[in-house]
């Protein structure tokens, strides 16, 4: 009997908990339309409540995300304070020895430190095709709540690893979702010399929300612990904690956070992961979530410009 009680108990406990996460997720609705054109994405809020939107790096990235490729940005690498832009073309031509010495010049024109390191970052418009994309972000969010999924991870990811492109990287990932081929097969679909179902949207986005579902989120949940750090799944801190391990991996994940041992989690401790390096997360890896707050921010602005109505999809 007392058995019995329990799993009833239990049983009950999963289902309000389900039906809590699916509250939430709808109440970070937003129907949106444009043209006679309806989709139901997810809204930016939490990024202007905790004032993500005014980091350095995500305006930063901002910025080059539509910036066109014939431009770049001289910038300081720690702070991503934008020096000077430059013609792409003419900035390339120049040699090492050139380079480096019109380098040091503007370390002495902004009185900056002589070992301050200055990227020179090349506009990405060409990559981020944004009013492409835009039309496959309802269909991904309906396809991660399909697999009770949090949606969210479907638009952030759409909106930075491929956007409306089908290209394959340089180590292999392809599809909407740039999945490598081991993990596609082990998340249930076909990829071999003949057949690769990354290309399907369908597939991919299936095969990217059990990645999430059963990888990124437990393996997360499991650095954050050994760290004794709270968390909650909805907050946006955690979500891109949890984009890390699903671009870097979980090993060099917990590397940066062993390195950085923090005390709790929260904005600080993603920024704190900016500025780390360890094992094989590096320059790419601190990028990864400047990017996606960033294509969250051009998404807001694209919306609110651009589109006829906007409703929430429950009462706020």
């Amino acid at each position: 009997m007392m058995r019995t009680t329990f799993l009833i108990l239990f049983s009950v406990n999963l289902l309000i908990s389900n039906s809590q996460t699916q509250n939430n997720w709808d109440k970070e609705k937003i129907v949106v339309t444009k043209n006679d054109h309806v989709s139901t994405i997810l809204h930016a809020d939490e990024l202007f409540r905790d004032r993500w939107d005014v980091l350095a790096q995500p305006q930063f990235w901002k910025k080059i995300m539509l910036l066109s490729p014939d431009t770049s940005l001289i910038n300081i690498a720690e702070t991503r304070e934008v020096l000077l832009k430059v013609h792409s073309k003419t900035w390339q031509a120049q040699t090492e020895i050139q380079k480096l010495a019109f380098k040091d010049s503007l370390r002495k024109v902004f009185h900056l430190d002589s070992n301050a390191v200055l990227n020179v970052t090349i506009g990405k418009s060409d990559f981020y095709r944004f009013n492409e994309v835009y039309p496959s972000l309802t269909k991904g969010v309906a396809a991660f709540e399909k697999q009770g999924v949090d949606p969210w991870y479907a638009q952030a990811i759409l909106l930075i690893e491929s956007p409306a492109q089908l290209k394959k990287s340089i180590k292999g990932a392809y599809g909407a979702f740039q999945l490598m081929p081991d993990v596609a097969r082990s998340m249930g679909i076909i990829v071999n010399e003949k057949v690769d179902e990354r290309g399907d949207f369908d597939k991919s986005a299936y095969a990217a929300a059990r990645l999430i579902h059963r990888i990124c989120i437990p393996e997360a949940k499991k650095i954050l612990n050994r760290h004794n750090i709270a968390y909650n799944v909805n907050d946006l801190w955690f979500r891109l904690f949890v984009m890390h391990v699903y671009h870097a991996g979980a090993m060099n994940v917990a590397a940066v956070v062993n390195k950085i041992q923090p005390c709790e989690g929260s904005q600080e401790l993603i920024m704190e992961m900016w500025k780390n390096k360890a094992a094989h997360f590096g320059a790419g890896s601190q990028n990864y979530t400047q990017l996606a707050l960033a294509a969250q921010l051009i998404l807001h602005d694209k919306i609110y410009i651009e589109c006829d109505d906007i409703k929430y999809l429950q009462s706020r």
